[in-house]
């Protein structure tokens, strides 16, 4: 197992107010790093210092065998990473491809790497139907084609994304996450990801959620949905009242919307037991598996009880 990224007791502090306080994760190497946590958490500040963007308080961070502010490494970091961040810092004036040119000048690429760079980005983000563009006439999906296009000419082994769907059609989101996929597979490429969207955070190998600079809970998305998220069950009764009486007679807590009556299920088996106690009563039903979107909300509940 090789480590990517690696955070040791990592701490952020503006005078008196800690916005990162003592974190430690690790990041393998071509995997998927979901980094969730609501507006506020710590989130961007994290992001900002592992990209040498922004100087830590204390702790130790190690990127491709880099370690954070010590003398020339983070040069190096910044050669061996990209970044799309949530706003754009594309030259407006400029046509898509004289942008990522430009760009790829910046890290000391030849003419010869800069020319074969540059069709790998535009192959796998089919930038041949908007590089003569300007950018600043590019409709919000195409700019997120060449902002991520930017951050990989350099053909970096992390790319950090920082919600890089927000305000993306469907279709373009889907568009977007295919392309990152298929240069991952074909590059082992490490990819780190802060999203508002629980449905890619569903896919990534590891997750963390954030909160208030402190991580409150780490994990598999399949680890993190058998502990926080729990399956239910959508019912509709042939008669709401003989439904109402048997769920109370056996003690089963629900909810009731439109004449759709939710009970959570123990275990997914749970609900055959329950679908053969009241077949009669049943003229629909519907199982939900708990998913991410479960599991953060339970996350944030829990951490304010607490």
């Amino acid at each position: 197992m090789t480590i990517a990224i690696e955070v040791e007791n990592l701490c952020k502090h503006y005078g008196e107010q800690q916005a990162v306080k003592g974190i430690s994760f690790t990041v393998e190497q071509g995997t998927l790093f979901a980094f969730l946590g609501a507006n506020g958490a710590g989130k961007s500040t994290t992001i900002e210092i592992l990209c040498t963007l922004l100087k830590k308080s204390s702790g130790q961070v190690t990127i491709n065998g880099f370690t954070l502010d010590a003398s020339n490494d983070n040069g190096d970091i910044r050669k061996s990473i990209g970044v799309v961040f949530q706003q754009s810092i594309l030259d407006e004036r400029l046509t898509v491809r004289e942008n990522i040119l430009h760009r790829g000048q910046t890290y000391g690429l030849s003419k010869t790497q800069l020319t074969e760079n540059y069709q790998f980005v535009s192959t796998y983000l089919h930038l041949d139907d908007i590089e003569k563009q300007k950018y600043g006439t590019l409709s919000g999906g195409q700019k997120r084609r060449a902002d991520i296009a930017r951050a990989l000419i350099h053909r970096p082994s992390i790319l950090f994304l920082d919600e890089p769907t927000t305000g993306l059609d469907p279709q373009t989101r889907q568009f977007v996450w295919q392309a990152i996929k298929q240069l991952q597979q074909k590059t082992n490429m490490t990819v780190f990801l802060t999203t508002h969207y629980m449905e890619e955070a569903a896919v990534a190998h590891q997750v963390l959620v954030l909160k208030q600079g402190t991580i409150v809970a780490q994990g598999t998305p399949d680890a993190l949905k058998t502990k926080y998220a729990y399956d239910s069950m959508a019912l509709i009764f042939h008669n709401p009242l003989k439904g109402v009486r048997w769920l109370e007679e056996n003690a089963l807590s629900y909810t009731e919307k439109q004449g759709i009556y939710t009970i959570r299920l123990s275990s997914t088996l749970h609900a055959l037991t329950l679908l053969k106690q009241a077949e009669k009563l049943i003229a629909s039903f519907e199982v939900i598996k708990g998913s991410m979107d479960d599991v953060f909300l339970h996350i944030m509940a829990e951490e304010e009880i607490a």
